[in-house]
This record gives C-alpha cells, structure tokens and sequence, in this order.
C-alpha cells in the first residue's frame, strides 16, 4: 500500500531536506508553505485539514519554535485533526533539553496515532544557513552561550534519521535524542569553521539582550529573536553536554563530525565574503 507523506516545514532547514530525501525515493510527498496550494500557516488553522487530506504520515516542524507560547495548543490542535483525517504515524521535530518541547511530546504521544519523537539541540547548519551565516561570514561569532559544550549535529543526519524512521517500521513509540559524535564549544565550532574555511572566524560570549540586539540588526524576525533569547538563557547552561549513539543506532553509521560538516560547508563557497 503507497504511502501519501506531509513533510511541515517542507521549505525550512530540516523539512527541505526530509522532502528532498522522500521525493529521491519516488514517495509522493507533501510540503507545507505558506504560498503553497494548498497554503499552511501555523497561526490560520483554517488552511490545516487541506494539506491533511489524503495523507498517512507527517514529518512535523513546528515554527518558530516549540518554546513560543502557542506551540502547545497549536500542536493539540493539529494533531487531533491529523488523526481524525486518518494520519497513521506523526514524527515530531522536537527541542533537547526544553520544558515546553516536552509537552508537545506528550500530546503527540497521546494522540491515539503512531508515533516517533526526533530530539535535537544544536544544529551545525546553523552556522551555515539562517540566522548566523551572516556572523560568521563577519569573523564573529556573537551568541550567549559561555563556554558551554554541545554535541552539534549534522541536519544531514537528522533528515536521514527522519526518512528512515517514516518509511521503516520499528520506530514507533520511540524517541531518538540525536546527537553528533563529540562535544564542542562554540569557541572550538568557530575554530574549525575557521580551520575549513580558511578565514578568520572567532566567538564573542555576550548577554541575551545583547545578542537580541545584534539578532534584530541583521533583520531577523523579532518572534524568532524572542524564542531563541528565552531558549538560549536557559537551555545553554550544559544540560545537553552530552553525546548519545541515536543517529547510528537508526542509520547504522556513526554521527557526521563537525569538521566534515565545516568542510563540506566551506567547499560550497557559502562562507566567503
């Protein structure tokens, strides 16, 4: 029997991807934007049952983040519609180490549908796409994170770990803390940017509200400057200075390394000036 996937978020830095991988496969798939046909908007609730008819399981983002207030009853919401238009399996994009991204677990849990929960911090790619590429093509690195450690890890790998867990069976009723191999400072994240890139590229610790200012100078949305000021205050505190074997445990291949994914970065050219 085929299959019909959603990917939410289909255009983000994870769904783009999860998409791309089901589509390489002949799966036919769904995303999500909101100047698609049909449009998705998280705040219009009206334009969730279209992109719901029809399908069997949902790769599920949830913008700007699972930390906003909203998020909650936002995801009650849809995924009551989800099962009632007869979706089988959620799989849930979800914070490591958030209070508010656990609650959202236990409603997706509770949903009386299949289910699987994908728990990731930091990802690499956030150095390279969104919201600090323009830091890093700068030289700095301004975030207020200290010296904390975090184990990055690769979206590839996230979006490989997804397809697989959508399209295999033995992943229901799982949650997957995705990790990459090894710890890291943002300090050493830009050393090794700097290493591939060949460019200088080092890390300014600074307050939140500093680094809310310099977030809204460089135009980014001030929703998104709000979840990730009220996330980082408490989530970069070490609570995921931790590494977890997840990401091989599912594709049966280690975690890809920060370096690789710095140098596979710099090859695209996407660090230059």
């Amino acid at each position: 029997m085929t299959t019909n996937f959603l990917v939410v978020g289909g255009t983000g830095k994870t769904g783009r991807r999860v998409a791309d991988r089901l589509r390489e496969r002949g799966l036919p798939t769904r995303i999500t934007s909101r100047h698609g046909v049909p449009p998705f908007d998280w705040s219009k609730r009206e334009t969730w049952a279209a992109v719901l008819d029809g399908v069997d399981a949902v790769y599920l983002t949830y913008y700007p983040d699972l930390v906003a207030p909203e998020a909650a009853g936002d995801i009650r919401a849809f995924t009551e519609l989800a099962v009632a238009s007869g979706v089988r399996h959620l799989v849930l994009l979800s914070g490591r180490g958030e209070e508010e991204a656990e609650a959202c677990e236990r409603i997706v849990r509770e949903s009386g549908t299949g289910w699987t929960i994908l728990c990731c911090s930091w990802f690499a790619q956030n150095f390279s796409e969104h919201f600090l590429l323009d830091a890093v093509r700068a030289g700095e690195i301004v975030l207020p994170a200290g010296t904390v450690t975090e184990p990055f890890v690769d979206v590839r790998d996230l979006a490989d770990v997804a397809v697989r867990v959508l399209t295999e069976p033995g992943h229901t009723g799982v949650r997957y803390e995705l990790t990459g191999p090894r710890l890291l400072s943002f300090a050493g994240a830009a050393a090794e940017i700097a290493a591939a890139s060949g460019r200088d590229v080092r890390y300014v610790p600074v307050s939140p509200g500093e680094f809310a200012a310099a977030a809204a100078g460089q135009g980014v949305p001030e929703a998104e400057i709000g979840a990730l000021t009220e996330l980082f205050a408490r989530v970069l505190d070490g609570r995921n200075a931790s590494v977890t074997p997840d990401v091989e445990r599912v594709l049966g291949r280690p975690a890809t390394d920060f370096a690789a994914f710095a140098r596979d970065a710099a090859a695209t050219g996407v660090w230059a000036r």
